[in-house]
């Protein structure tokens, strides 16, 4: 029998984030279908009662929407009519089109999301930070508070493990007045499964012996590395479920999706993982990207273009500077009407931080695609990225050079 200590992993996710937020700032939307995405241009309009001096806020909605935006986070009420993160506005509007519209607040969501993780730090400072809104958290060795009922210690890693999860739940609703979900299991695969079956404000513990109970009646696209096209192609060989998945032959498997993949569908299909939480994980690069509501050319839209250029090189740079870390790629991406995308990169002397070398390094990636297409989409990316503090000392170019996008 071993005598290994049981690994239990947690995955925290944040109940619709985006939608969370902003229904703190707008408690009147609560139990309402909202739906977030779109441009400031569906700002909610303020206006005072002259009679009670009270604020009144008229909300936009999907109706009449016109426009290539997405849904980046839907409320759960929204969810019940089929509304989806990545989902087209148009198509959502033709669905429910009563439903309320927000724009994105970036700037909000990133503030409470360094809130909520600050709240888990100070329970179980082993996490690996996920995105925005979520988080892998390592409870093997983290004790709760408090023991028993009756104070004497708990010898049930398990139950350990769940006192402590509720504490950050509770620590995170303190710090934010947003719920979250949480699923604990001996692995990280099984951990963000779990945590995805009680939501919202869910809390699971999933052993082992209950993935043929809890899991394989599940549909395979729920395992995070099975995307569409493989759950398109499994469905059509006949597997609809991740039972099902688990009883397949993995040489057959193989077959169909080759060797490594294939393995690791049948691995990942019987609860098997062995990834460790990544405390120290070094970012590849940091962007920032828009897709606009409509497609701008770069001679009668100039302006337009040249100033989001401005804020994208200056919301990478504030990245950079909030994470710690400067780029030594400057890239630019360009995604045209017809849905071609170009890339182009410039490796730079010295790494930086700067908003004007990034705006300069990334207008010299301009002068190298072509622009006589309209344009849909405008990125900009910093790459092979470094700690700031590990960098030589060096001046710092002051001025930017015009773009293609800036007058004259």
């Amino acid at each position: 029998m071993s005598t290994d200590p049981v690994r239990l992993i947690a995955h925290l996710d944040m109940d619709a984030f985006y939608a969370s937020v902003e229904l703190l700032r707008y408690p009147e939307l609560v139990g309402q279908a909202v739906v977030i995405g779109g441009g400031r241009r569906h700002q909610p309009v303020e206006t005072v009662d002259a009679v009670t001096g009270r604020t009144l806020r008229t909300f936009s909605t999907l109706r009449g929407y016109v426009g290539r935006g997405v849904i980046t986070t839907a409320t759960y009420e929204a969810r019940k009519y089929g509304l989806q993160s990545a989902m087209g506005l148009m198509k959502a509007a033709s669905l429910a089109p009563d439903t309320v519209l927000l724009p994105v607040d970036f700037d909000a969501y990133r503030r409470y999301s360094r809130l909520f993780k600050a709240a888990v730090r100070a329970i179980a400072p082993l996490i690996q930070d996920n995105g925005i809104d979520e988080i892998y958290i390592d409870l093997t060795d983290v004790h709760p508070a408090t023991d028993g009922e009756l104070g004497e210690p708990v010898t049930d890693p398990w139950w350990r493990a769940g006192a402590v999860a509720q504490s950050i739940r509770e620590a995170v609703r303190a710090a934010t007045k947003l719920s979250c979900s949480i699923g604990v299991a001996p692995n990280k695969l099984l951990a963000k499964l779990a945590s995805e079956l009680d939501k919202p404000d869910g809390l699971t513990l999933l052993r082992m012996e209950d993935v043929p109970r809890r899991i394989w009646p599940l549909p395979p696209r729920k395992i995070n590395g099975i995307g569409p096209k493989s759950s398109a192609r499994l469905e059509a060989l006949g597997i609809r479920t991740i039972g099902e998945l688990a009883a397949a032959d993995p040489a057959w498997l193989v077959e169909h999706f080759g060797r490594a993949h294939g393995a690791w569908m049948h691995e990942a299909a019987h609860g098997r993982d062995e990834r460790v939480v990544l405390t120290e994980m070094e970012p590849k690069s940091i962007s920032r990207e828009t897709t606009f509501d409509r497609d701008l050319s770069a001679q009668r839209d100039r302006a337009e273009l040249s100033a989001v250029f401005t804020a994208l090189c200056e919301g990478v740079s504030s990245d950079l500077k909030r994470k710690g870390y400067v780029g030594k790629t400057i890239g630019l991406k360009l995604r045209y009407d017809n849905f071609k995308t170009l890339t182009r990169d410039k490796t730079i002397e010295q790494a930086t931080d700067d908003a004007a070398v990034i705006r300069r390094a990334a207008g010299e990636c301009l002068k190298r695609v072509p622009l006589d297409r309209r344009i849909r989409l405008l990125g900009v990316r910093a790459g092979a990225l470094f700690p700031a503090d590990a960098r030589d000392s060096a001046l710092r170019t002051e001025q930017s050079e015009p773009s293609l996008f800036d007058e004259g």
